[in-house]
């Protein structure tokens, strides 16, 4: 079984369509004009298909390209939704990625309450990214 270290993994996903038949030189090309992303960075970058039934993945693990590939028999993959004009991509986490492979959609899906750090001083970065402050219940840190 291949896993991939999600401890610092950043996953973006392609909004827009890509042609599947794109291998790794195509879709690091893709990384670079469709996203405005850099396939050597570590991040891994995920583009489906028109219909949504196929799905490919490239990330560089340090020293080579890793291509991932799935495609469904039966369905789509339904992706999030996203309001605004102009987005290309969205960053996911691994678990929402995850759930969004198998099957399962996010619109009902709500996210429990965890701990999170207590509030920094005034001017120093905080220790959780704005994305998850946004996706807890009432739409603030504690």
């Amino acid at each position: 079984m291949l896993t991939i270290s999600a401890a610092r993994l950043r996953i973006f996903v392609a909004l827009k369509p890509l042609d599947m038949r794109k291998q790794f030189d195509g879709l690091a090309g893709a990384v670079r004009s469709s996203l405005g992303g850099e396939p050597l960075s570590g991040d891994l970058f995920l583009f489906f298909n028109r219909r949504r039934t196929m799905a490919k993945a490239i990330y560089w693990d340090g020293g080579s390209f890793c291509l991932w590939a799935k495609r469904l028999e039966k369905g789509s993959f339904r992706l999030p939704t996203v309001k605004r004009d102009g987005v290309v991509q969205v960053e996911m986490e691994m678990a929402e990625l995850t759930l969004i492979l198998e099957g399962i959609e996010l619109t009902g899906a709500t996210r429990r309450p965890r701990w999170s750090s207590p509030k920094v001083k005034e001017g120093m970065p905080p220790c959780i990214p704005e994305r998850i402050v946004r996706n807890r219940p009432g739409g603030h840190a504690d």
